[in-house]
């Protein structure tokens, strides 16, 4: 009888950092051919990168596609700089998306959670 429930003990507290992840909101974008290039135009060689400049191409330099949606929290460059880190974390990108972001145009949905971002692919 002990056994089950120490089981879902621990089981709680794995879950745990899950649960305080809370998410904060999410925003729609399409990752053209333009956020496939750094600001100065050199080409950018991760998904992540792809990404962080997407955001900047929004609130820095008013690059925007048509699909594009405002978000609160990447307008400064230090927020879009911790915006990569996180997309660099396991779990942000599945493989597949990351290869979709680098080899073509994807419409993505970023999910920002307060210490985490997820992408998803809407339309490839």
């Amino acid at each position: 009888m002990l056994k089950p429930l120490a089981a879902n003990v621990a089981l709680g507290f794995l879950t745990l950092p899950a649960m305080a992840d809370m998410l904060l909101g999410s925003y729609v974008a399409r990752i053209s051919q333009d956020d496939h290039f750094a600001s100065d135009g050199y080409p950018l060689d991760s998904a992540a990168q792809m990404v962080r400049q997407d955001r900047a191409n929004w609130h820095r330099f008013g690059q925007v596609d048509r699909e594009d949606e405002n978000d609160r929290w990447f307008k400064t460059n230090q927020q879009r700089s911790r915006l990569q880190r996180m997309l660099e974390q396991r779990g942000a990108m599945d493989a597949a998306t990351r290869r979709a972001i680098t080899n073509g145009r994807p419409l993505i949905q970023v999910d920002v959670y307060s210490s985490s971002v997820q992408v998803i692919i809407l339309e490839r």
